[in-house]
């Protein structure tokens, strides 16, 4: 699951986090843990402007309990609204959701589809983790020469267990 940090990259590398001060505001005080301030100023901007990256903010606060009670039915929530808006870290907690039944139940081929979404982004976890669905034949029909082309995938952006699974499948013969 893609948190904490994640959080950080995903609001520098938007661009989105200098466009605004509220939101500003609302990751220093996140940055600094004080996380009922940054959670109540995420949710401002959030209920102004529908950002996908305050919306996976939201769903990570609620993930781990920061700022809010722990509840995995609103992190789905906050994790939904942002991946329909094209957001691939959360396409990618999502798919872990569903993989796991976190918050919802649990469903193979949902993850799948939130999974491939996030890895046809170039999301090497998600990359990895279609790899092990198609592996596995989990959500899909089994088929180990895709598994081992997303592992490969997931290798080529820099994961090492997307390395070590198309190794293990590459020495197999597929």
């Amino acid at each position: 699951m893609k948190t904490g940090l994640a959080l950080l990259f995903t609001l520098i590398f938007s661009g989105y986090i200098y466009a605004n001060d509220t939101i500003n505001t609302a990751f220093d005080a996140y940055e600094a843990k004080n996380y009922q301030e940054a959670f109540k100023l995420f949710k401002k901007v959030e209920q102004k402007d529908h950002n996908s990256v305050v919306q996976f903010a939201l769903g990570v606060m609620y993930t781990n309990g920061q700022g809010v009670r722990q509840d995995d039915k609103e992190a789905v929530k906050w994790y939904r609204k942002s991946a329909e808006q094209g957001d691939a870290d959360a396409q990618y907690n999502l798919g872990v959701r569903y993989d796991s039944g976190q918050g919802v139940r649990q469903d193979y081929k949902e993850a799948v589809k939130w999974y491939r979404k996030s890895a046809e982004q170039g999301d090497a976890d998600a990359q990895s983790n279609l790899g092990v669905r198609y592996a596995k034949g989990q959500g899909m029909r089994q088929d180990k020469r895709m598994a081992k082309d997303w592992f490969g995938k997931s290798c080529d952006n820099g994961l090492q267990t997307g390395c070590d699974s198309y190794r293990v499948l590459n020495e197999a013969g597929y």
